[in-house]
């Protein structure tokens, strides 16, 4: 029986003071590749899991073994993505931290609506 594994990316956004030798020796552990600031892509091996478990419960083994190596702060944030291979679905979720108010809020033109300022 050969190994079975699943293709998944994690974003990392950890801030000055996070644990980023856990991370990494999480990340080396598993043969990751650098995929842009704060993002990394592994083929993780499933071959010690039930062929029949759930992409649910996959997350959460993924969560647990991150969450064992990496010493997370509240402000920390890690975020998962992966193909639901039930569904043959991206899907993303964050395992650490949430989301944020995105930089480029406000850039973007989003209607044609003109504004006139008025004053007496």
């Amino acid at each position: 029986m050969g190994t079975t594994r699943k293709a998944i990316w994690i974003s990392y956004d950890f801030g000055l003071k996070g644990d980023y030798t856990g991370l990494y020796t999480w990340l080396d552990n598993h043969n990751a590749v650098e995929c842009g600031n704060g993002l990394a892509y592994c083929n993780y091996d499933t071959s010690s899991l039930s062929s029949s478990i759930a992409n649910e419960q996959l997350i959460k083994h993924i969560t647990n073994d991150l969450k064992e190596h990496i010493k997370l702060s509240k402000t920390d944030r890690l975020y998962v993505i992966w193909k639901d291979s039930e569904t043959k679905r991206v899907k993303g979720e964050f395992i650490s931290g949430s989301r944020k108010q995105s930089p480029w809020e406000g850039y973007g033109k989003l209607s044609n609506e003109r504004t006139i300022d008025t004053a007496e």
